[in-house]
């Protein structure tokens, strides 16, 4: 067992579904801290149980519904010295996951904070997809709304860079058919079940993957890549623009002479 650094918050990268994952520095931290803050302690604890680990002598629950809370307290044990180990269910804490208030909250303190990478469904389904890696765009969940993910849509359309989601089973049509009716019918990928024994990726056409999801059963939160916008789309929305830039004066010309 390796002694920890005191008063050090230590943010834990875990298995986002293969527990082989774990990295040896991640097992030695959680052996060794003197506080788990954790967004589920049940499921943490299949970890523990999984390697053989002693849980730490202090444990405890840090998820969306009390963050606040719990980085106060959190900051109160790295105050007296203690070590710390914050993780999430599944990959890095405070990307769409409870953690970033913590880890805030420490930085801000002055106490160190140190990194320990691991698994990450972003990076694993960016490089499952076969859509370009040079640049990408994380945007978490959409909106649950189909008027308000179409908002959200238009307004990343014009990116070069490759865009990712995160989508709950029984939203992931609408989200794609959404996707294919604002974007056009771009590349995408939907990857499911990642790292784990029934891995899948669907790959084609957003109207082609928006049909195939209308009629498919999902079993779990699905990571979908989008590509970014074409040079030749681009070019096609500029052009788009310019038409109707100059329709907009020729009404304007064609109302001012109706006055005169």
């Amino acid at each position: 067992m390796t002694a920890m650094d005191p008063a050090t918050l230590h943010v834990v990268c875990t298995p986002i579904g293969n527990l082989a994952d774990l990295s040896k520095r991640a097992l030695e931290v959680l052996q060794s801290v003197d506080v788990l803050a954790c967004e589920d302690t049940r499921h943490s604890r299949r970890i523990f149980d999984h390697y053989g680990l002693d849980r730490p002598p202090v444990v405890l629950a840090c998820h969306e519904h009390n963050e606040k809370a719990a980085a106060q307290r959190i900051l109160g044990l790295l105050h007296d010295g203690r070590s710390v180990a914050l993780v999430s269910d599944a990959g890095a804490p405070g990307i769409n996951d409870p953690g970033y208030r913590v880890i805030t909250a420490a930085v801000e303190a002055g106490i160190p904070v140190r990194v320990i990478p691991g698994p990450s469904a972003v990076i694993t389904a960016l490089l499952c997809s076969g859509l370009p890696t040079a640049g990408f765009v994380f945007k978490g969940f959409p909106p649950r709304k189909s008027a308000q993910r179409r908002n959200l849509l238009e307004a990343e359309a014009e990116r070069a860079e490759t865009l990712i989601f995160f989508e709950s089973p029984h939203r992931l049509a609408g989200l794609l058919g959404d996707a294919a009716a604002v974007l056009g019918d771009r590349a995408a990928a939907v990857c499911l079940e990642l790292t784990k024994l029934h891995e899948r990726v669907a790959r084609g056409d957003l109207s082609e993957l928006a049909a195939r999801f209308a009629e498919q059963k999902v079993k779990g939160e699905a990571t979908v890549v989008i590509a970014g916008q074409s040079r030749k789309e681009a070019q096609e929305r500029k052009r788009a623009r310019a038409r109707e830039d100059r329709k907009a004066r020729q009404r304007e010309r064609a109302v001012g002479r109706s006055i005169t």
